[in-house]
């Protein structure tokens, strides 16, 4: 992207902002959600994501506008009795110690262990309680068998055994979507005021961005619309890498710093147990310079062959295909005019995550550079023209569920081809994947222009993945057989 479109403002004034708000509540209706709410409610303060806090909101004081003093003091004193703080897991499992029943807003995550000559057991982990054993009953798992898969927030409410704690009930969030009907809503409104209503929902002032910023924030949700969408992004700190995914859908895991191994990964081979990139649809490796890798000539091996074509494996012993999307947030410097201090960018990453092998599949690199760091004035505020955008939990699934549309991949397939007499297999099917996922996310009704589809789909595509061509050029001769600028017929 040149550097004219880089600056090009938002194309919406204040007013026509202010004025989409009233649009968003009548199309959306239940849907919509003042995003002012949230940050009035303290409510992220407690260690929830606003997927889940908004969802809080909604349960405890529905409505829309701001939150009122007493409708934030309502949910200060739910939370108080329902969000386990930090130190509260001793005060909680002495309740429960005394006989009571207690209720909690939590991540619950269930497994089935088998034994050899014993029946099959079923267990709860808590992991904000520190409880890692606890009884569930099969009906529970029956009724919401993502349990099973990468675990749910909801209300649980627990309850002492002899032996131990059990599940008494749980109370999921819920987030219903249907497809035709979102696809239909976008109709109500043009590209421009759609992209805003999205960033939004992302929780960022849209009229604090330039056209291009806007798509780079949008971006950062190819992996949920696409399956098998693997990107990197970077930036120097404080750019608000992990923001996005951090809020988004407890569909998405964000590995922050740690031990990351390949049992963590892949599979544990000792108790059969798939590792994230099998439970997830998108895992998310935040600030990877200063995670520790366990094998990590292994971990790099494995992530290879899981990139190049789907298929989860640890030394033959187990065997599985996945869609999960695989994300790279890591820091870079930068020099005084805010670029980036070295040529070649991925030089500040683990040695091993250079090998081109590895870049090369890798659909895209985002420049997070050329974002500004993340501050209250770039979030939805007080002073926001617009303020109302999807419930997090909602527009989260409905990302998701467009993962299963798959007019988007046969438009892209029509229409994108690579210019040249050679062109690089992998760079034309990258170009494809990131075109038709930001038509997903900018277009999820498939009815955009030719002119628009090429501005805001297929541009954006060429200069992500050329931003992995030009890493993969530098590095190894072997890909200089090939034409180095990308561009499409």
């Amino acid at each position: 992207m040149n550097a004219e479109a880089v600056n090009t403002v938002s194309p919406l004034d204040g007013q026509a902002l202010h004025d989409l708000n009233g649009k968003v509540v009548q199309v959306f209706k239940s849907l919509a959600i003042d995003k002012r709410r949230l940050p009035a409610s303290q409510l992220t303060k407690r260690g929830i994501p606003a997927y889940v806090a908004e969802w809080v909101l909604e349960s405890v004081v529905p409505g829309q506008g701001e939150l009122s003093i007493e409708e934030a003091t309502k949910v200060r004193d739910w939370a108080a009795r329902v969000i386990p703080g930090p130190g509260e897991q001793n005060v909680i499992k002495h309740r429960l110690a005394q006989g009571q029943t207690v209720k909690v807003l939590t991540p619950l995550q269930a497994e089935v262990r088998l034994k050899k000559g014993k029946d099959a057991e079923r267990v709860a982990q808590l992991s904000l309680l520190g409880i890692g054993d606890a009884y569930i009953a099969d009906a529970l798992l029956e009724d919401h068998p993502d349990l099973l898969r990468h675990g749910m927030w909801g209300v649980v409410e627990l309850g002492a055994l002899k032996d131990g704690v059990a599940v008494l009930s749980f109370k999921p969030m819920q987030a219903s979507v249907n497809l035709q009907l979102y696809k239909a809503a976008r109709r109500q409104f043009n590209l421009h005021e759609w992209r805003a209503l999205l960033l939004t929902s992302l929780g960022f002032d849209p009229s604090a961005f330039t056209e291009w910023q806007q798509t780079l924030l949008l971006c950062r949700l190819l992996p949920l619309v696409q399956k098998n969408m693997h990107l990197m992004e970077l930036a120097p700190k404080g750019t608000g890498k992990s923001f996005t995914f951090e809020n988004i859908s407890p569909k998405v895991r964000l590995i922050s710093g740690g031990n990351i191994s390949p049992a963590v990964l892949f599979v544990n081979n000792a108790s059969g147990q798939w590792g994230l990139l099998a439970r997830f649809k998108v895992v998310v490796l935040d600030e990877v310079q200063t995670a520790r890798f366990e094998k990590p000539e292994e971990i790099v091996g494995g992530l290879k062959g899981y990139l190049a074509n789907g298929k989860l494996t640890r030394g033959g012993l187990h065997e599985t295909a996945s869609d999960c999307g695989f994300v790279i947030l890591a820091n870079i410097s930068l020099d005084d005019q805010q670029r980036p201090v070295r040529e070649l960018l991925v030089e500040e990453l683990p040695s091993f995550l250079q090998e081109t092998a590895f870049l090369d599949r890798i659909r895209a690199l985002l420049p997070g550079w050329q974002l500004p760091k993340l501050s209250s004035k770039l979030l939805v505020g007080l002073d926001s023209a617009l303020t109302v955008g999807l419930k997090s939990d909602f527009f989260g699934d409905a990302l998701i569920a467009l993962r299963e549309d798959l007019e988007a991949e046969s438009y892209a397939a029509r229409n994108v081809h690579l210019a040249g007499a050679r062109p690089y297999s992998r760079n034309e099917e990258s170009v494809r994947a990131i075109a038709a996922g930001l038509m997903k996310i900018q277009f999820p009704h498939g009815e955009p222009t030719p002119l628009e589809f090429h501005r805001y789909c297929v541009k954006p595509a060429l200069q992500l993945r050329q931003l992995i061509w030009d890493q993969l050029y530098t590095l190894d001769s072997e890909y200089r057989q090939y034409e180095h600028g990308l561009n499409v017929q």
